[in-house]
């Protein structure tokens, strides 16, 4: 889930939709940083104590939010936790394990795709996605 994430907020920054306001108190806006991976490392990029912010954000989310509290997960990765079900209950063996398979093959799709954008990111001249927009 993380990588369809990672892809979808590639796309979506290589468009040129940025959060509105500011990211920090000096007034710097979210389009003021560049996208991708010099977003992270580089000249323009967010200060490293915006990074230990956003990885201590996730480490906390890991360590305390998701995780099956009740125990009663039916699989690896149910953080339903008797809370959320958009009618998971109802389906039957069969239906689930074909969601789930579904599921599984869109985040490796979403793998390959973000390792791609990443990869082609770093070869100088090559714009990854911006080259499209202009059509």
């Amino acid at each position: 889930r993380i990588s369809m994430l990672a892809f979808l907020g590639q796309i979506v920054t290589r468009a040129g939709i940025h959060l509105p306001g500011s990211i920090d108190f000096e007034g710097d806006s979210f389009s003021d940083y560049p996208n991708g991976l010099a977003a992270i490392s580089g000249p323009d990029a967010i200060p490293q104590a915006g990074v230990g912010q956003i990885v201590l954000f996730v480490g906390l989310l890991e360590l305390f939010v998701m995780k099956d509290v009740t125990g009663t997960g039916e699989f690896p990765g149910d953080f339903r936790n008797g809370f959320i079900d958009f009618g998971w209950d109802d389906f039957g063996p069969k239906t689930k394990l074909r969601k789930r398979a579904i599921e599984l093959n869109n985040g490796r799709a979403a793998m390959m795709g973000i390792l791609g954008l990443m990869m082609h990111e770093q070869i100088d001249g090559n714009p990854v996605v911006g080259v499209f927009l202009e059509y």
